[in-house]
């Protein structure tokens, strides 16, 4: 027999702690291969090393526990693989704040040193969201925790590389792309944010040479004009047809540039003439492939003009650009300056301003990649949830670029290429060894500086975590993996890449099902972030409200693929429930006495509420399964809320209460506590996955069996306590109740008097089993009798009535109010609605009020007049009523 109560008081602090440690202790999380059960496993979308936790990772680490929780008790066997991210440029801007600070920087101290840093800075900090992920009560496999660059990682991410590279998927190129000037780094397109801002646009003049004529270009950037190369129109745009093929003057430069024809030129935008800069603009940089034209490079690595822009050189280009305009106007090619808003692209890790910039990278090619990609989805062996998230996977699957891999850091996988400097030649290799060029004979080799995208290691992450390259058991058991759990933010930076580079080396997709949630916003719809201080910390939130009132609010009402907003009173109901629950259990647990665990009773000895909790007990239990069988977690959060709160604390615990304080039939009294024990330990199971502390507290002081709740059976095959006529007749009565009680408020009855009830049926089968548990009108409609009016054509006089569906119900008002203290209550009532009617009329009428306020103002006082004379009417109807008694 377990303790006999619970703290009076609901103290989430108290007991999580405990609980997640007696669960990690017991090594609950820890999945080994066993080939006779059927495998579930998730990857953790793994957090940057740099990071901590927030709403973001609170809803997504919620949504994959309540999912792992309830397979485990299914039966499977359950893996959730925990990990974490190197997240290259984040850290290395860490770890070079904090050489600053010492005076220093990586430069200084050399690559070695960096990265030794580097790692101290991992060990020492990497770890502390996976500590916030245990306080959520993320029910991982720690045993298993992997980071992107540990030894089986790197393995992987070298041998990927190697493989693409040999079948030539990995090349070199010189190209275009996104450079963060802070970062020092190139991006991928997928890592620039684009954001529409209120810039300018420039109209300059180019002179056509040896004449006075001149061609008006518009621009966005004019900075860039130094690295301009030739002007594009298109071939149809009657305004240029007898300028295509002329030699136009750069403006302050006096650089001679054609004039030439390109279909990609929009004559609707600007001038319908472009400058263009085949170093500084990805379309420019492929109009500049047609046409041959020469690319110069004039703004520098740091976001400084280069050397190539003559006394501009080493200036800000911000700075450039307003010292660039003053000198075109003084000097007459300045036109004109337009307001003009545009997308601007910034760097998605620390929002500064990128400049497409030629440079040499490396890439991937991705169309090869991308075709089975697109059929695994299109095919149904991946499904999105929602399915709308397909159509978007796709089509950017279906136009994707080539992907920039190389990045200029110290901080990840660096590039296992090594260039000879005696013969040119580019050895790539599984190993560091590298000390021979396999063309020439020569020892003087150098390794590339650069690191690998931090996606390209993630995207592995299915497989590599389980071992690949080798074929270990794990991998024959938990992959593919069963379901991803993501933020639709993502779905290019990681899904898209993870599902290519499944395809290609693990030989099958990396998950079955693609679980996407929104964002966490503020509750004004913004996205949470440091620069509007509106972000809230999870930690704070868990350690003033507890883990379980946290993820319940952030399950409750949470659709697939849509975001949700942050509501401190969404939070104070979660813990209102957890009270609610808390106290149930409590009051089971008082009136335990006598419990005994063999008794199960005799079906004829269960009373209508009996077989109609277990009934709704058990069509809960079979739509929650459901639920979270088809990922509608926020809905099966709602099914337990509403039955624990509604049917089950506020229903059935009243209704049992008179058998369970009977002292003169202990059998009843035993019934009675065998249904709430089992109703109550059952629905604790369903309702672990979200809750898994408060659920572990009470499940390990009531009667249960096995070692902790979250090893117990999921319940299952629940049919045969359905009863659909028993539920049927208890909403019957449950209605009929409500009816009393509305009526008794109306009137103000004192709770402790009794009152006669009479009933009438128009539905006659009603009647004998409203009378067989007329007890329960006793016991909670204050009922003193309960009486059946058989005559159709006279109704009981002076008794407010009530309709519930087949019963008409009367409450005679002699001796339940005090007719004299009631009518003075109502007069009393009605003088201050009459004054507060008269006081809007006159509001309403006077003209410069209706001038002056807002039109929703004035609406709100009309509705208030209405709902006045409404109150007003029902007062008077009231009093008419009682002047007849």
């Amino acid at each position: 027999m377990q303790e006999t109560n619970i703290p009076k008081v609901y103290d989430p602090q108290s007991f999580e702690k405990k609980w997640y440690k007696f669960w990690e202790d017991n090594k609950l999380f820890h999945a080994e291969v066993e080939k006779d059960k059927k495998p579930y496993s998730i990857v953790i979308p793994p957090p940057n090393v740099t990071g901590q936790l927030h709403m973001g990772h609170a809803m997504d680490n919620t949504l994959q526990d309540i999912l792992i929780r309830f397979r485990r008790m299914q039966g499977y066997n359950t893996l959730w693989m925990p990990g974490c991210d190197h997240a290259g440029i984040a850290t290395q801007a860490k770890v070079d704040a904090a050489l600053r600070e010492e005076g220093t920087s990586r430069h200084e101290i050399g690559r070695e040193k960096f990265v030794e840093r580097a790692w101290q800075w991992k060990e020492k900090y990497g770890s502390r969201i996976m500590y916030q992920l245990r306080s959520l009560g993320s029910s991982c496999d720690w045993d298993r925790e992997r980071f992107t660059m540990d030894e089986g990682c790197s393995k992987a991410v070298r041998e990927v590389f190697v493989k693409l590279y040999e079948e030539g998927l990995i090349y070199q190129g010189t190209r275009i792309t996104n450079w963060c000037p802070h970062c020092n780094t190139a991006l991928s397109d997928i890592e620039v944010e684009h954001e529409n801002e209120i810039g300018h646009l420039y109209h300059i003049r180019y002179q056509v040479e040896g004449t006075d004529k001149f061609v008006e270009i518009a621009t966005t950037r004019p900075e860039t004009m130094f690295g301009d190369t030739g002007v594009a129109v298109h071939p149809e745009d009657g305004r240029y047809k007898n300028l295509i093929g002329k030699t136009l003057i750069l403006p302050l430069v006096n650089r001679k540039i054609p004039l030439f024809a390109d279909d990609y030129v929009d004559p609707e935008f600007g001038t319908g003439a472009v400058k263009v800069t085949p170093a500084h603009d990805p379309n420019d940089f492929e109009m500049g492939q047609r046409h041959k034209l020469e690319q110069i490079l004039v703004i520098n690595s740091d976001g400084t003009m280069s050397e190539n822009t003559g006394k501009y050189a080493g200036m800000d280009r911000y700075d450039c650009r307003k010292q660039l305009i003053a000198d075109l106007k003084e000097q007459g090619f300045l036109l004109s300056i337009e307001e003009h808003e545009h997308a601007v692209g910034h760097c998605s890790r620390c929002d500064t301003t990128v400049e497409p910039m030629i440079s040499k990278q490396w890439f991937v090619k991705m169309e090869s990649l991308a075709k089975p990609a697109i059929e695994a989805v299109k095919s149904g062996k991946i499904e999105f949830v929602p399915e709308r998230f397909t159509k978007i996977y796709c089509n950017w699957l279906e136009n994707i670029r080539d992907w920039c891999i190389s990045r200029q850091l110290w901080w990840g996988h660096q590039i296992p290429a090594w260039y000879c400097e005696e013969c040119g030649e580019t050895v790539v290799s599984r190993e560091d060894d590298v000390a021979i060029c396999p063309k020439c004979g020569s020892h003087k080799l150098r390794r590339d500086e650069d690191v690998l995208d931090t996606w390209f290691s993630s995207g592995l992450w299915p497989f590599e975590t389980m071992g690949w390259p080798e074929e270990t058991e794990e991998l024959k058991q938990f992959y593919p993996t069963s379901v991803l759990v993501t933020g639709y933010d993502i779905i290019f930076f990681w899904v898209a890449r993870m599902v290519m580079m499944g395809l290609k080396f693990g030989k099958d997709i990396p998950f079955k099902h693609v679980f996407i949630h929104g964002l966490v916003r503020d509750s004004q719809g913004r996205k949470m972030s440091k620069s509007l201080g509106n972000g809230i910390d999870p930690v704070e939130v868990i350690e003033k409200y507890g883990a379980d009132t946290l993820r319940f609010m952030l399950i409750t009402g949470n659709t697939p693929g849509n975001d949700m907003r942050f509501y401190w009173e969404r939070v104070e109901s979660a813990r209102n429930f957890a009270n609610k629950l808390w106290n149930a259990s409590r009051f089971m647990l008082m009136n335990l006495e006598g419990f005994d665990k063999d008794f199960i009773p005799d079906n004829s000895e269960y009373t209508l509420a009996d077989k109609w909790i277990f009934s709704r007990y058990a069509h809960t239990a079979k739509s929650v399964t459901r639920q979270l069988e088809n990922f509608e977690l926020g809905e099966a959060a709602r099914s337990l809320y509403e039955f624990i709160w509604n049917e089950f604390c506020d229903w059935y615990i009243e209704l049992s209460k008179a058998r369970l304080y009977d002292d003169a039939n202990q059998q009843q009294r035993k019934v009675a506590q065998y249904v709430l024990g089992y109703v109550l330990e059952h629905t604790l199971r369903l309702l672990h996955p979200f809750m898994p502390f408060i659920t572990e507290e009470i499940w390990q002081h009531i009667p249960h069996e096995g070692n902790s709740i979250m090893t117990s059976v999921w319940p299952e095959d629940e049919n045969a306590k359905i009863d659909d006529t028993a539920e049927s007749n208890m909403i019957a009565i449950m209605e009929t109740i409500k009816a009393i009680r509305n009526m008794r408020a109306e009137v103000n009855a004192a709770p402790s008097k009794k009152s006669e009830v009479i009933l009438h049926f128009t539905d006659r089968s009603l009647q004998s089993m409203v009378k067989d548990n007329e007890g329960y009108l006793q016991t909670l409609a204050s009922a003193e009798t309960v009486n059946v009016w058989t005559d159709d054509s006279n109704k009981p006089e002076n008794a407010m009535a009530a309709v519930v569906k087949g019963i008409e119900i009367y409450l005679p008002l002699a001796g339940l109010i005090d007719v004299e203290k009631e009518t003075a209550r109502l007069t009393k009532e009605l003088t201050k609605l009459e004054k507060e009617i008269d006081r809007l009329v006159k509001k309403l009428s006077n003209e410069g009020f209706l001038a002056k306020a807002p039109a929703d103002v004035v609406e709100k006082e009309k509705e208030k007049q209405v709902g006045y004379a409404n109150k007003k009417a029902a007062v008077e109807e009231r009093l008419a009523y009682l002047a007849d008694l």
